[in-house]
């Protein structure tokens, strides 16, 4: 079956010339009774291509695994910092501030 209405009826309609289009009629959108855009639907594996995990491992032979001790801080580039920055003393036992009056 084939629909056709204008741009100001399809703009009030849209949803469901969409469903018609997805249910495979065709749907034609005319300006000034003259055809202007066709609606038509988009295969769903086109739509949205699917994401797969390992696909490096796939590709490349070996995928990326860290050691558990990739995310610590290097012991030698925190033994400058001071364990607490300046006012936030109390801050990690719950003891009030010393500096605070």
């Amino acid at each position: 079956m084939k629909t056709q209405m204008n741009i100001a009826e399809a703009k009030a309609k849209l949803s469901s010339l969409v469903q018609k289009a997805l249910n495979g009629e065709e749907v034609i959108i005319a300006r000034d009774g003259v055809p202007a855009v066709r609606i038509v639907a988009v295969a769903e594996a086109a739509a949205r291509p699917s994401r797969r995990f390992g696909i490096l491992k796939e590709k490349y032979g070996y995928a990326f695994d860290a050691p558990y001790d990739f995310f610590e801080p290097d012991p030698e580039d925190a033994k400058d910092w001071p364990l607490f920055p300046d006012g936030m003393e109390g801050v990690a036992t719950g003891t009030p501030n010393k500096t605070a009056g």
